[in-house]
């Protein structure tokens, strides 16, 4: 079982991280906007200085200088010196070229310049193919003069003697807001670069450890405030909650004997939304406590409802004739009926009885609607029909009869679609009437097929009075079948709402029930229905009837009745 979390650890959970979250974000906020106004003072300072620097030193002579440095005798001379780690050579080669008091007056300028104004380097380089060449650097003397080395991962944007824009970048001297301005000859030709670096690793640090320590700061006083907020919490809306929980769990459990005098009754007075819970939950109770009394009067009744409905069924159950084999004593003829209900008492019903002992009747009907209704419906139909139906009497006469007696008394606007049928089983004659019914399918054993057989429908009963109805007639063979059912067949659907059809049905009866007799036949198609249409629920009856003509009646049997 999932252990339960209480409601007021996961407010304050919610609320502490909320708090945290915004408290860290607003600080890192406020650090970053302040990290950023250090890094653009520091940064424009550095640009400013380096524009100082270019405007003020002597870019000709500077330009000049590029040139003597570019040649192999100073290649030489700068590689002897270096070697030797002495700069005296460099010297003497620059007062041999007449530049030294320049040099050495610029040097002590940038010198000056780095002094007064606190910057971490100072040097003038020249940028020339991925590389740069030092030609001052007040740091590190007249040695680095002409050095050459691969151009700093900072300056990687810098095609030539071009403006570096000031930018803060982490090297392997610390911290460092850089930039970097031309130095022009007086043709305007840019000849070095004035580079500035002034050291902004303390600042880093100090804005580091000042966000750390305020951040701190604040999950402090959040966790203190925090935790005054779970008292409040918990006495104002935990507590109740949980007293109310309890509560209620025992009204759900019946533990208490509640009922509509004896509800759930706690000391609750928050005057907020908890409150309006209490009270509200109170008439729930009550309401609940009405709505199981009513159940369980309705329950009563339904069972009582329910139990007359099954004797319904079985009475309706026992007017249809559902002993099998119906004529034992019988042998021209088989026969066999089922009549599946969607509810617990259809409106569908069949008939077979001998009219006489040579005319064998068979009636298939359909009543409109469903239920109890229907079944009383059908019980008048079923009743008429086979009271009228006289033997040597036109089977269109005892419809028209029937018809008019329906309508008189069809106060419901109810209506029946039927099928009757007289076999005469000397010569195979048979007479039928149609009511707005299906078509019967004939199997006929010369060709060994089923045929849906096309007959002229006609109206439905107790729709119309004095509508006047026609007998038909189709000569029937020794071995011949007639199959009858209702629209509960044909209509029945599958889960994807699509019909049974005529067509199925014609292939399940031509398929699979050829050689089968009236009862194996009926089982057939019911399981090709079963099977089409799945778990899907039967909204319509399903009857079926069918009927097989065996022998001709012999003339002994004729001449005893006679």
């Amino acid at each position: 079982m999932e252990k339960r979390r209480k409601l007021n650890v996961e407010l304050i959970k919610f609320l502490i991280g909320s708090m945290l979250v915004v408290g860290v974000l607003m600080l890192l906020g406020s650090s970053l906007v302040n990290n950023r106004q250090y890094r653009k003072f520091y940064n424009d300072k550095a640009l400013e200085i380096a524009k100082t620097v270019s405007d003020q030193v002597n870019g000709d002579f500077i330009e000049e200088l590029c040139k003597e440095i570019d040649t192999e005798e100073f290649e030489q001379i700068q590689k002897e010196a270096v070697a030797a780690d002495d700069e005296q050579p460099i010297i003497d080669w620059l007062k041999e070229k007449g530049m030294y008091q320049n040099y050495e007056r610029i040097n002590e300028y940038l010198h000056s310049i780095q002094a007064d104004m606190n910057i971490e380097y100072l040097y003038i380089q020249m940028i020339q193919d991925h590389s740069s060449v030092y030609l001052f650097d007040p740091s590190s003397g007249y040695l680095t003069l002409g050095y050459k080395e691969e151009l700093s991962k900072r300056f990687d944007k810098l095609k030539g003697n071009e403006r570096l824009e000031p930018t803060v970048s982490r090297t392997e001297f610390g911290w460092l807001s850089s930039a970097g301005e031309p130095v022009l000859s007086s043709d305007g030709e840019k000849c070095a670069v004035a580079f500035v670096d002034i050291d902004m690793t303390e600042i880093v640090r100090n804005t580091i450890r000042f966000t750390v320590l305020m951040v701190c700061l604040c999950i402090l006083i959040i966790l203190a405030a925090g935790m005054d907020i779970s008292r409040k919490i918990k006495k104002r809306i935990s507590r109740p909650i949980e007293l109310l929980t309890e509560a209620t769990h025992k009204f759900g459990n019946g533990e208490e004997g509640y009922d509509e005098n004896n509800i759930v009754d706690l000391d609750i007075h928050t005057r907020d939304e908890i409150e309006e819970l209490y009270h509200a939950t109170q008439s729930m109770q009550k309401s609940i406590i009405n709505y199981m009394d009513n159940l369980t009067r309705v329950t009563a009744e339904k069972e009582r409802i329910g139990a007359e409905l099954n004797v319904a069924t079985q009475i309706q159950a026992s007017m249809l004739p559902c002993i099998f084999p119906a004529f034992p004593d019988r042998d021209e003829m088989d026969i066999y009926a089922t009549m599946t209900p969607a509810k617990e008492v259809g409106g569908d019903f069949y008939d077979f009885f001998m009219v006489d002992d040579r005319h064998m009747a068979i009636v298939m009907a359909d009543v409109s609607g469903k239920g109890v209704p229907a079944a009383l419906f059908m019980v008048i139909g079923k009743t008429l029909i086979k009271d009228h139906t006289q033997p040597g009497r036109d089977l269109g006469e005892v419809f028209t009869e029937v018809n008019n007696i329906l309508c008189e008394s069809n106060e419901n606007g109810m209506f029946i679609t039927a099928f009757e049928g007289v076999l005469d089983l000397v010569t195979g004659e048979f007479r039928y009437v149609n009511a707005g019914h299906e078509m019967p399918f004939v199997y006929r054993r010369e060709t060994n097929t089923y045929e849906a057989y096309k007959i002229r429908a006609g109206f439905v009963l107790a729709g119309i009075e004095d509508i006047v109805y026609k007998e038909q007639k189709l000569q029937l063979n020794i071995g011949d079948k007639i199959f009858q059912y209702t629209d509960g067949v044909t209509e029945a659907t599958d889960k994807d709402r699509q019909l049974y059809g005529m067509d199925r049905l014609d292939h399940v009866l031509n398929q699979q029930c050829l050689s089968s007799n009236p009862e194996e036949t009926l089982k057939l198609v019911k399981a090709d229905i079963d099977a089409f249409v799945g778990g899907n629920d039967q909204f319509d009856d399903i009857t079926m009837l069918c009927l097989e003509y065996t022998k001709k009646m012999e003339n002994q049997r004729l001449l005893n009745n006679c």
